[in-house]
């Protein structure tokens, strides 16, 4: 594996929506790497957001710090633009640079309705998903990206959840969901048309089968013993922690021929193979590849060969 620390010492980013789950998996391997991070959500030690979930902008910035970056937790609705436009000001006056930007503001975990038609879901819960989903990214871009091309190199990497090629034949548990993340693919393909003449790169990336926090809390594990969640579901054997997307974030980052991914689809287990990265247990999780060639396919659960 490429050493990647201090590859990006001196470099700056904004993870949007570093809350929990991906976003915080991204955050602290930027840190790793010695990025200084700005780590945003809605969820601070004072007040939660109507997740009401226990993790916090400040820890995952501190997570930053202790993995060897500088992390600074700014607490951002970004359905809000004066509170976007802040944000950005407040970076460009710290710093006057912007290198990396996340967009990975969701928060749509207790609202969607699985196979749910459009007629039958809540149309309020589904606008909102879309709302959280989409606009969110949106606003964030409009703002930050003039700071972004400032200096050539920039990375916008919007995260989703799946592949071009796999959503472009698979229903996404709904109508509003499979909307939701196939708009942020298209997303980062038509930004990388417009950060093209400005020598940045804007790139999809999804993670797999992430035991995020909420989904070990689902299962009712931990990271230490996870594999037991295997018995109530098989196909979880593929599953791999929020740092390994991470990692493949931060291997883009220090790439400085990041621009032969613009406008593309990635997955962590892609670029895995690529960089040479693992998760934290040594292992190269391919999940959206067993997806497909395992589980989809009605295959017992057997992760050899995938990670």
């Amino acid at each position: 594996m490429r050493d990647m620390k201090d590859s990006l010492k001196g470099r700056v980013a904004l993870v949007a929506g570093g809350t929990r789950g991906a976003g915080r998996g991204i955050a602290v391997q930027l840190g790793a790497a010695g990025a200084t991070v700005y780590v945003t959500g809605r969820t601070t030690r004072a007040q939660r957001s109507e997740q009401n979930r226990p993790e916090t902008i400040e820890e995952t910035a501190e997570q930053v710090t202790a993995a060897g970056g500088l992390g600074i937790a700014v607490q951002t609705d970004h359905l809000v633009p004066e509170q976007v436009q802040a944000l950005v000001k407040r970076i460009d006056a710290e710093q006057g640079r912007l290198d990396v930007l996340v967009n990975d503001i969701w928060g749509g975990e207790s609202i969607f309705e699985w196979n749910k038609s459009v007629w039958e879901h809540s149309l309020d819960k589904g606008l909102r998903l879309l709302r959280l989903g989409v606009e969110t990214h949106l606003i964030t871009s409009h703002f930050a990206l003039p700071l972004l091309i400032r200096r050539p190199g920039g990375l916008v990497v919007e995260v989703t959840d799946g592949t071009a090629d796999y959503n472009a034949t698979n229903y996404r548990i709904s109508t509003f969901y499979d909307l939701a993340k196939a708009s942020v693919l298209r997303l980062a393909w038509s930004q990388a048309r417009e950060l093209r003449p400005h020598g940045a790169t804007a790139v999809a990336l999804t993670p797999g089968w992430m035991r995020s926090e909420g989904m070990l809390e689902h299962f009712g594990v931990t990271e230490v013993n996870w594999r037991d969640a295997t018995v109530k579901e098989p196909h979880f054997v593929i599953s791999e922690t929020p740092a390994y997307v991470g990692r493949a974030v931060a291997a883009l980052a220090s790439d400085a021929d990041k621009a032969r991914w613009n406008g593309q689809s990635l997955s962590s287990g892609q670029l895995a193979r690529v960089y040479g990265f693992t998760d934290l247990d040594g292992s190269q999780p391919d999940a959206w590849r067993y997806v497909v060639e395992v589980q989809d396919a009605g295959k017992p659960a057997d992760a050899t060969g995938y990670r």
